[in-house]
């Protein structure tokens, strides 16, 4: 068994190098595999819907210093993804939706994107894509509304900050990753360990 895992030499290196029926074969022996791979189990269809976030820094803070402002922006993000993953919040997605629970929003099926300042991008990962917009449209609906009705209380956002729904979600035509990304990682994948077996597992001579 001393012949595995030794350590390559520059012959095995070389002799990489110019196997070039190995690449090519390998890399369309992985893309290969990686479409099978998307076509037999799929990824779900993803869709966004957009808040445009407004913080009003010239009102809220009109002679304080940029480092002020930096920690109102911070302060005032945190509150507002506080309020988007609130159980108040999702829990109303699911009664709009009764086709998913609780854990089921908050284990990967829901994402949130946002700059500090400008639009918030809601998405939603479903099989379905009409229940994929349904979920990402109604949870930005809600986020806007909670915003509307918490702002300037203690626990809510300050009084001037302003949002708005920009964009509904539409059933999405294309799933949450490419089939290009699976056949990439598909050939990446294969010829990684074909490479591995070749370098480093050697058969006795």
């Amino acid at each position: 068994m001393t012949w595995l895992f030794s350590p390559p030499s520059i012959d095995d290196l070389i002799r990489l190098l110019k196997a070039w029926r190995f690449w090519s074969i390998g890399a369309l022996v992985g893309a290969l595999l990686g479409a099978a791979t998307y076509y037999i189990a799929p990824p779900p269809y993803r869709a966004h819907a957009t808040v445009l976030v407004d913080f009003n820094l010239e009102q809220a803070w009109p002679q304080e210093t940029d480092r002020q402002q930096f920690y109102y922006l911070e302060r005032e993000t945190r509150k507002l993804e506080e309020i988007a993953w609130s159980d108040m919040v999702l829990e109303t997605v699911v009664e709009a939706n009764r086709d998913v629970t609780l854990p089921d929003l908050r284990n990967g099926k829901l994402t949130l994107s946002q700059p500090a300042e400008g639009g918030w991008h809601f998405y939603a990962d479903d099989k379905n894509p009409g229940r994929a917009a349904a979920l990402a449209s109604t949870w930005s609906e809600v986020f806007t509304e909670q915003i509307y009705f918490r702002k300037g209380t203690t626990e809510g956002p300050n009084s001037f900050i302003e949002v708005s729904q920009t964009q509904v979600a539409q059933a999405p035509r294309d799933r949450s990753i490419a089939l290009s990304t699976y056949l990439f990682v598909g050939a990446v994948v294969f010829l990684t360990i074909g490479s591995f077996l070749v370098l480093f597992i050697h058969r006795p001579r």
